[in-house]
């Protein structure tokens, strides 16, 4: 079987539910050139190497590979020819995250002197109580009912409603957020769907227009009425670093909101039906609230929100792994595929919420290490705990259950459970 059938095997919608056995087969060519020119990397140690690596770059305007009309690239898997999900329009500031350093660097420290230490120290740890009180309310709906959808009663909304406390966004607004965010996103669904990729697309660009309207005029709100929130600091802030332009205001906060919720939806929801899965495990989580820090870890490992990182070009030839990377072609990290290597994870087929040293890939690593991960995991601890800690007898109603068309941000698109109560 080739290398790229392989790449075209996972992003295939059809192995959604279950890529690892591709992955491990992908494992067994490091560093695979496609036909088209472009590179898939698939073992934790070479990843690692690259994502540290300053020669590794995040802009795609570092691009110089044409795409070929046949290959994976041309369906976006290289980021390329479809847009990043949470990059915006060439009209637009790319996001940090699209950026190197040194501009990466000033725009990333501008944004976490609002998020977290030294700055903003208890930002993060010292929303545990409304977190707390957000999932309990969530929870809280379920009585009476016989069958719940976790994703939509309760992965989703959670994470939007602390998005939007924390940045400062009226909780009245996200039903417009929501379809801008989902068209965003949706632009990597071309990755299977290149029929429809012009129109996804299209799509994009009008819902990043339209979301980016909608943040400059709560820049302005928050510039002329700042409060504790997020993006009040981000406006009225000046470090040692300045202000952020406003282009870079809007990519800012773009990111932050869409990245905010859109992976930790998936965390949770991988999470709730991975300890279905294992009811030993969750017994005991319910005995011992405190194995929900390791299993969270685990499960950014064993089931990882964040699948693939498409939007990778060398700016030199960087030779790994016995092949050599050329200059300018697209570069694709398969983190999930990396983090059940068998050479850096003992039994990693295996759910282990005990497993030591876990330094899994599943916020990424480097100096693009995800940004949110302490709210991140936070927000994970506090849903799976609480959820199981209330739930009496939940079990799956659908196994696998259906998927989201998204290859890069993989999860559940509905989760149905069975309960037979739910406790105080």
């Amino acid at each position: 079987m080739s290398q790229e059938t392989l790449l075209q095997q996972i992003v295939d919608y059809r192995k959604r539910a279950n890529p690892y056995p591709l992955y491990a087969e992908l494992r067994k060519t490091p560093v695979s050139r496609q036909s088209d020119g472009t590179y898939a990397v698939s073992t934790y140690r070479e990843i690692v190497a690259l994502l540290h690596d300053p020669r590794v770059s995040s802009d795609l305007r570092n691009r110089s590979l044409p795409i070929g009309a046949d290959s994976l690239a041309s369906q976006g898997m290289d980021g390329g020819s479809a847009p990043s999900a949470l990059d915006q329009p060439q009209q637009f500031s790319p996001s940090f995250l699209m950026l190197d350093p040194s501009e990466h660097d000033r725009l990333r420290r501008l944004a976490m002197r609002q998020f977290g230490p030294p700055h903003s120290p208890g930002r993060v740890h010292d929303m545990r109580p409304d977190l707390i009180t957000i999932v309990d309310r969530l929870i809280d709906q379920f009585q009476g009912q016989r069958q719940v959808d976790i994703v939509d009663s309760f992965a989703y909304p959670f994470p939007v409603t602390v998005i939007c406390e924390l940045l400062g966004v009226p909780r009245q607004d996200e039903p417009c957020f929501h379809g801008w965010a989902d068209a965003i996103a949706n632009i990597l669904n071309a990755l299977v769907n290149q029929a429809a990729r012009e129109e996804l697309t299209r799509k994009s660009m009008q819902a990043h227009q339209e979301l980016a309207h909608y943040i400059a005029g709560l820049i302005e709100m928050h510039r002329k009425q700042p409060g504790k929130d997020m993006l009040s600091g981000l406006v009225t802030d000046a470090g040692p670093d300045g202000q952020m332009s406003q282009g870079d205001l809007i990519a800012t906060s773009i990111l932050l909101l869409i990245a905010g919720h859109e992976t930790t939806v998936n965390l949770i929801s991988n999470g709730a039906l991975t300890l279905l899965r294992h009811p030993a495990i969750l017994e005991q989580l319910r005995r011992e609230p405190d194995l929900i820090v390791g299993t969270v870890e685990e499960l950014l490992r064993y089931e990882p929100p964040v699948q693939l990182v498409p939007q990778r070009t060398p700016l030199e030839d960087i030779a790994i792994a016995g092949m050599t990377i050329p200059k300018g072609v697209p570069l694709t990290l398969v983190l999930a595929a990396g983090s059940r290597d068998p050479q850096r994870f003992l039994d990693p087929e295996r759910f282990d919420p005990w497993r030591k040293d876990n330094q899994h890939l599943g916020f990424g690593s480097g100096i693009h290490n995800c940004f949110g991960a302490p709210l991140a995991r936070l927000e994970a601890q506090v849903a799976l705990n609480e959820l199981f800690r209330r739930l009496e007898n939940p079990r799956l109603v659908m196994d696998p259950p259906p998927y989201r068309q998204n290859p890069v941000l993989r999860g559940p698109r509905q989760l149905l459970i069975e309960v037979d109560g739910v406790r105080k």
